[in-house]
């Protein structure tokens, strides 16, 4: 298992991980979680996948078993911003404006967004592995372009898994309760770098 990183400029040459990333979203964002987002039969793509993002896609035996999407606080395409300054902006009507205030623009900050890990996977261990991976590369991604911190909509459970890979992820936000899937979402932040961790022998 392992990641690889892209953007538009360079995904063709990854064959079909791409594509391949899209139909992994439109199955569990769309099937399994039945939100009511763009798709087709075999993908889900929406207005944030333009020139703009960056990918951290992850590979089990040739196959896409997990990934994410991520893109600067100052990216602008057409009416689009980034999702959370459009959820602020009332453009997103089902998730609560008041849950982002924080209006970052800035290429220091980065947001990371359509994080998947696929129910395909058999057990814990692979799961959370595929999850270290894909943070691994969401941060090797964005901190070769700059990036400082990182902001996502995610469940709140995750900052305590995200502090067992080495990064100090935090929640800013109230949850609240998504109406299509009954799952609770925040927004966490964490630097784009992991935390050195000192270990001190007992005297």
């Amino acid at each position: 298992m392992h990641f690889v990183t892209f953007d538009f400029t360079n995904f063709h040459k990854f064959g079909s991980t791409f594509y391949d990333y899209l139909a992994l979203r439109k199955r569990y964002f769309v099937d399994e979680l039945n939100w009511d987002i763009f798709h087709d039969d075999m993908v889900e793509m929406d207005q944030y996948d333009n020139p703009l993002a960056h990918y951290s896609v992850v590979i089990q035996d040739g196959k896409v078993v997990g990934g994410a999407r991520m893109a600067p606080t100052s990216a602008k395409w057409g009416d689009a911003t980034y999702m959370l300054n459009d959820v602020a902006r009332g453009k997103l009507s089902k998730i609560p404006n008041q849950i982002y205030k924080e209006n970052f623009k800035t290429n220091l900050v980065w947001e990371c967004t359509r994080l998947v890990v696929s129910s395909e996977l058999k057990g814990m261990r692979e799961k959370v592995n595929c999850l270290n991976q894909i943070v691994d590369g969401v941060v090797a991604e964005t901190s070769a372009f700059g990036a400082k911190d990182l902001i996502c909509l995610s469940p709140p459970t995750l900052p305590r898994m995200f502090r067992s890979f080495g990064y100090d992820c935090k929640q800013i936000s109230e949850p609240y309760t998504c109406p299509e899937d009954g799952r609770k979402y925040a927004v966490l932040m964490m630097p784009a770098a992991k935390r050195f961790v000192e270990i001190k022998k007992a005297a």
